[in-house]
């Protein structure tokens, strides 16, 4: 199916990739029916995804029957009164229900906002009163259901509330869920049920009447940690823009197994679960688990189905690497990536002596996909964001908005001057203003500090905000990061500026220490002095506090503000 999207597919090498990657760019894309419904029809025994849970419960769906339940799901959305551009919220963890639902909004034009199942009522109240929210799909998650009942009294444009069932497979809502929400429609029993009149309803509509290229796919709220969220719009091509990030950084294979650690809640979901990777023809594996999440049980199930391809947050390789992985086999897995915060060279080379593998970084936004990336088998600087992707102008600018040289810090940028292209976000949504702080001069800001050196690999240094200003030195907090992770104690780990009444700001660390190890001043000592000897001297963190956890954002984020 590649070849239905790029002009060409194979590259020698990174600069004949950025050079020559084309996207042919459908006049009226929709994934539901070019991509689904395509590969429906020419494998239809192909598996589309595999999903399980911790109760040993397990759906292998095919594409040929993921295409007859999406129609099925289209056409009871429609029968309930959704429509072409109405924004509904998907708040379903990882049930196999979120790729039925999204597929099916696709395939009748309606605007699809994933949530995590983590929102409060007061949450709830502002997402669907910023976005105009007219339905909410959720799965019943301990008081989920209850803050959405009490934030629907707050929200005129919430008219619909659709339930989905925590456990259990094709399992409607049971009549004592029913008789304490009787506001609930049952997702299970109304689309698998729909009727024979709504089907041929939804299969009347035009594809010229369903959506067009502009028209907003999909939404991700940003977590913010000093203001209210941004609503991110993406329009119907952003799938396409996916095809780096599976094919060519995931490195999914046709006929593989590919499996992305992320709720469905997160946009690292779509880069992981959805787009790229079936439009690579490659299978996605779901893992729904109900009890505490075991980063470990992440490697039984790659050894127990035999997954090919491996994405992860940099939080779950620290972890893994504090277990015992000899005994297991996890062969299979050919290609490992990473994402959603910098990779400490410490984890990449650990990783590596375990497993004889590499970790592939990459770098994007809820605003792109794939921006930064260590293409195919090319050589790996550890530590490094890797190299632009296509379409993705990447350069560094100063604060006056001058291109500054390599080994110089500047702002990560993406030049505009061809305009917006698959992958890129449209705007936030209902601001205008804020649109317009980030994409301006020709660049779209990102709001994040980096380095390139002499070969073109990009090194983060931090958000623009975190760095901490010493008696007149400027420290990049994810410098003193990545040395802090690379020692054996600790496991995880914020740095953030301390208030200091001679040097202004001082560095803080805040860490949690690896199993075996308990805090002492012996300890914070031993910490310091391997920062002094590793990198530059001043940079060393003058406190340090040990904790059990950090405050992060519903999206997972450190939250240095509360830190601070």
């Amino acid at each position: 199916m590649l070849e239905d999207f790029l002009e060409k597919t194979e590259f020698k090498d990174y600069n004949d990739f950025f050079a020559n990657y084309k996207i042919k760019v459908p006049e009226n894309f929709n994934f539901g029916y070019d991509v689904v419904d395509v590969l429906a029809q020419r494998t239809p025994d192909a598996t589309a995804f595999i999903w399980c849970n911790d109760n040993d419960e397990e759906l292998r769906m095919t594409f040929g029957e993921l295409k007859e339940r999406t129609d099925k799901a289209a056409a009871y959305f429609r029968s309930i009164g959704i429509k072409r551009g109405d924004f509904v919220m998907l708040i379903l963890q990882r049930r196999y229900e979120f790729w039925i639902s999204i597929v099916a909004l696709h395939k009748i034009g309606a605007s699809v906002i994933p949530a995590t199942h983590m929102l409060t009522k007061e949450d709830i109240v502002f997402r669907c009163n910023a976005a105009y929210i007219k339905a909410v799909v959720a799965v019943d998650h301990r008081e989920l259901f209850t803050y959405i009942e009490d934030a629907q009294k707050e929200c005129p444009s919430l008219k619909t509330l659709v339930a989905v069932p925590p456990f259990g497979l094709d399992k409607g809502m049971s009549d004592e869920f029913k008789a304490k929400h009787p506001t609930w429609l049952d997702f299970t029993e109304g689309y698998l049920n729909v009727s024979e009149a709504a089907l041929a309803d939804f299969h009347a509509l035009k594809r010229e009447d369903i959506s067009k290229n502009d028209d907003i796919l999909l939404a991700y709220f940003t977590s913010g940690t000093t203001s209210h969220p941004k609503l991110v719009s993406h329009n119907f091509l952003y799938p396409l823009g996916h095809i780096v990030t599976a094919s060519y950084w995931q490195q999914v294979q046709k006929g593989g197994l590919h499996l992305t650690v992320a709720d469905t809640g997160w946009g690292k979901a779509v880069w992981g679960k959805l787009y790229g990777q079936w439009i690579a023809e490659c299978s996605v594996f779901i893992y729904d688990y109900h009890d505490k999440f075991k980063p470990i049980d992440l490697i039984k199930q790659i050894e127990k189905h035999h997954i090919t391809s491996f994405c992860a947050p940099p939080t779950i390789y620290r972890f893994l690497i504090q277990e015992d992985l000899s005994q297991y086999d996890f062969s299979s897995c050919l290609h490992w990536s990473t994402a959603g915060e910098p990779l400490s060279e410490e984890v990449f080379n650990k990783w590596k002596e375990i497993t004889g593998k590499e970790i592939r970084e990459g770098f994007g936004q809820t605003e792109t996909t794939l921006s930064l990336f260590n293409y195919g088998n090319e050589r790996i600087k550890p530590g490094s964001l890797g190299k632009p992707a296509p379409y993705y102008n990447v350069t560094l600018i100063d604060e006056e908005g001058n291109k500054v040289e390599d080994g110089e810090v500047g702002e990560i940028v993406v030049d505009m001057s061809n305009g917006n292209f698959p992958g890129l976000f449209m705007e936030y949504f209902g601001d205008e203003a804020k649109t317009k702080s980030v994409m301006h001069d020709g660049y779209y800001h990102t709001s994040d500090n980096a380095w390139r050196d002499e070969d073109g690999y990009f090194w983060f240094t931090g958000r623009n905000d975190d760095v901490i200003k010493c008696s007149g030195y400027r420290i990049g907090t994810f410098e003193v990061e990545s040395v802090l992770m690379q020692h054996p104690a600790v496991v995880e780990c914020a740095v953030t500026a301390a208030p200091d009444p001679v040097r202004g700001q001082v560095v803080k660390a805040t860490i949690i220490l690896a199993k075996g190890y308990e805090p002492s001043d012996e300890l914070v000592k031993d910490i310091q002095n391997f920062v002094k000897k590793t990198t530059a001297p001043y940079k060393y963190p003058r406190i340090v506090d040990f904790v059990k956890e950090l405050p992060k954002t519903i999206s997972g984020k450190i939250k240095r503000k509360d830190i601070k």
